[in-house]
């Protein structure tokens, strides 16, 4: 039995490596190293999953775009900015239609350059309707104002319970924050006044919406709250600490400890299909004159719509999570959708990404210093890696902001301390049995050698296994032809190439023997499919050296031919040889065989020959094209067994022909006649070595009956 205090020792080791690491991984997030690298992977959670939520069908946008303002000039012979008379006329037809609300994101905080005639004009538009909404901007440099106006009659929030969060809502805590208001016309005939003060993230980027803002003891709402004001919603909000959430009617819009709330974006403001102020105004003028309108009215009913700018040099920008250049009124519009959806993003609690992390740590400590495999390793870094990804991406998608970096980073960070650990206990022991045996053993083989180092002693034990036996023709001629250097590097070039195939297909390198390779497959590992294994790397082998002949034939001289052999049977495996010096090698008649079928190759004129026994166990794993050669008692042996010669299936398919005229010359030779074979073998000879080979022995035993036992019986080896 494997001795367990190594393993135990490295759970002890992975415990102590976990803590170690977690406490660094929470130092680290306490003091907002992860902050910057969590908030850009979050924007990349918005931009990819924005387009799989929908815009809310009760929003529409109206914006003054440069095409509206060449229209305006060219049609009505309007300057910029447009007379306020432009704005009545819109109002006017939102009324007409039963728009539940219109906001401005636009500050009228000068009075019209028209004269005040043009400015009532929109005042008396905007009081008929009762629901327009007007905008303020709140902040420590903006306008001369610093108090709520005392005859304002305007809806602003009431609220309750928010002692512990409503600091958060004042402007920037300054007490000499000012405020810019439109012009008293404008403001109080508002049917709601809403702020479209923003604050940023640390990083400069506005992910986040306060539902109102603080003033001068007021709770005036964002625009995107104004909105649901003017169209009639309650003005009433309480604070649910347990939830962290405000409670507005049937709305609820969860917050952070700074009262915003994040929001969960829908991409560009394309996705909202934004309307031309130009058709608008063009759709009233034409209802008004009974003509068919761009834009009629029933568009517009029961929506909140909302005006702003959209021409170069006009609009206010912000820096989000979709653009560095997002048109403002997008953060408005998507407040205001988030909370007609009730589909806010919400943080999750710090324990729980806390917890996430220590898990990956954890199992990345333990599987680092247990595997002791390096692929595995890395493999479950990427499987943890890809797993704290996946795991944000549908978090957001579920509408929870889920660390990423902290799971991810500490996970790293248990991998390169876990792995430096190895590195300096056991790196010595591995990296001196992987230099002594990388030349003979294949990797996986090293493997278990480098996690149990125990199985370098004495033993076998006695396994199925598919066994492969290779030599080069005549290579005693061309060693004579090479002077040692030469011959040096033919060998390392060539006996490299097939090992690699070997390798690559789990197989494991017995020994070579000069020229000849000789190796096996499904030990000490086992494969279930040994046999196919073994078959299509020895197909691939002289594949492969059918395409370097031209390569060999200009550098050294001479063109290859290898020949192969092929068995599966049982055999002993395992280490063999003295206390002091062994090999990990195969004993058995299953492995004689394979080196005889190697030999008998040169008899049949072929490069490669397998036992029925190797082709039947392939053949459970795959397709593989053959054929039937001969029936063949090797040197000792007086029981025959049945050999094939494997081709790759375009060589068979082109051969196919040959193969089937071959078939029937050896069912007749094998039944003894002799006449009926030979003209059969002899129209093939000239294309077919195994054919010609046949022939010379249908004249030998129509010469000799009586000699033909029913079977091959090999002379030599």
């Amino acid at each position: 039995m494997k001795n367990k205090r190594p393993s135990l020792k490295k759970a002890a080791a992975a415990a102590v490596i976990s803590v170690i690491v977690f406490a660094v991984t929470v130092l680290a997030y306490t003091l907002g190293a992860f902050d910057y690298a969590e908030n850009k992977t979050y924007d990349l959670r918005v931009n990819l999953l924005a387009g799989f939520s929908r815009p809310s069908d009760d929003i529409i946008l109206v914006l003054v775009n440069q095409d509206s303002i060449d229209w305006g000039y060219r049609e009505r012979g309007w300057s910029w900015p447009w007379p306020r008379k432009a704005h009545a006329e819109f109002v006017d037809y939102m009324k007409t239609a039963g728009a539940k609300s219109v906001s401005y994101d636009v500050i009228f905080s000068e009075p019209s350059v028209y004269g005040a005639d043009d400015d009532d004009l929109f005042v008396q538009s905007a009081a008929g309707y009762g629901r327009v909404v007007q905008t303020i901007f709140f902040g420590s440099q903006a306008g001369n104002m610093y108090k709520w106006p005392d005859d304002l009659d305007i809806p602003v929030f009431t609220h309750e319970s928010f002692d512990a969060i409503l600091p958060a809502f004042s402007v920037g805590g300054d007490k000499e924050a000012g405020a810019l208001f439109p012009v008293d016309g404008l403001l109080y005939s508002a049917g709601a006044a809403g702020s479209i003060t923003g604050r940023a993230d640390s990083d400069g980027i506005f992910r986040r919406a306060h539902l109102f803002t603080l003033f001068d003891g007021r709770a005036v709402p964002g625009l995107s709250a104004a909105a649901l004001l003017a169209s009639g919603e309650e003005n009433k909000i309480t604070y649910d600490e347990k939830e962290k959430a405000v409670k507005w009617g049937d709305y609820t819009i969860p917050v952070d400890k700074n009262g915003a709330a994040l929001l969960r974006f829908r991409g560009g403001l394309a996705r909202y299909v934004p309307y031309s102020a130009s058709e608008v105004l063009q759709s009233a003028e034409a209802y008004l004159k009974g003509g068919e309108q761009l834009l009629p009215p029933e568009d517009f009913e029961g929506k909140h719509v909302f005006f702003g700018y959209f021409a170069p040099g006009l609009f206010d920008i912000a820096s989000t999570p979709i653009s560095s250049t997002y048109p403002g009124v997008g953060m408005h519009v998507t407040m205001l959708d988030n909370i007609l959806q009730g589909d806010f993003i919400r943080e999750t609690p710090a324990w729980a990404g806390l917890a996430a992390t220590f898990i990956l740590i954890l199992i990345l400590s333990a599987v680092v210093l247990l595997s002791d495999s390096i692929l595995i390793s890395v493999a479950a870094l990427l499987a943890g890696s890809a797993l704290a990804a996946g795991n944000a991406l549908y978090a957001y998608h579920a509408g929870y902001w889920f660390p990423a970096v902290m799971p991810a980073s500490g996970a790293l960070t248990a991998f390169l301390t876990a792995t430096l650990y190895n590195y300096y206990t056991e790196g010595s022991q591995k990296r001196f049995i992987k230099s002594a045996f990388s030349q003979y053993l294949s990797p996986t083989v090293i493997e278990q050698l480098m996690g149990d180092p125990s199985k370098l002693t004495l033993g076998g034990e006695r396994r199925e296994i598919s066994i492969f036996f290779s030599d080069i023709q005549g290579f005693t001629t061309i060693s004579e032809k090479l002077d040692p250097t030469r011959l040096t590097s033919f060998l390392n070039e060539y006996l490299s190439f097939m090992s690699d195939i070997i390798l690559d297909s789990g197989g494991t390198i017995d020994k070579y023997e000069g020229d000849a390779i000789i190796a096996f497959w499904n030990a000490p590992l086992s494969y279930e499919d040994h046999a196919a294994r073994a078959l299509s790397a020895s197909l691939e082998c002289l594949r492969m050296l059918e395409e370097r002949q031209g390569y060999f034939e200009e550098k050294y001289g001479f063109r290859l031919v290898t020949r192969i052999g092929l068995n599966t049977g049982f055999a002993v495996v395992g280490n063999m040889g003295s206390s002091k010096r062994f090999d990990y090698t195969m004993l058995g008649d299953s492995v004689n065989l394979a080196a005889r079928l190697e030999g008998l190759n040169k008899q049949f004129g072929t490069y490669i020959m397998c036992a029925e026994a190797t082709l039947a166990a392939a053949r459970e794993h795959g397709e593989f094209s053959a054929r039937e050669l001969a029936s063949v008692a090797v040197v000792g042996k007086s029981k025959a067994v049945a050999v094939y010669e494997p081709m790759r299936e375009e060589v068979f398919t082109a051969k196919k022909d040959i193969i089937e005229k071959f078939g029937r010359a050896r069912d007749h030779f094998y039944k003894e006649e002799f006449s009926g074979a030979l003209p059969l073998f002899e129209e093939l000879a000239e294309v077919d070595r195994p054919s010609f080979f046949y022939a010379e022995q249908c004249r030998y035993y129509m010469k000799n009956p009586g000699e033909w036992k029913g079977f091959w019986q090999a002379a030599g080896k």
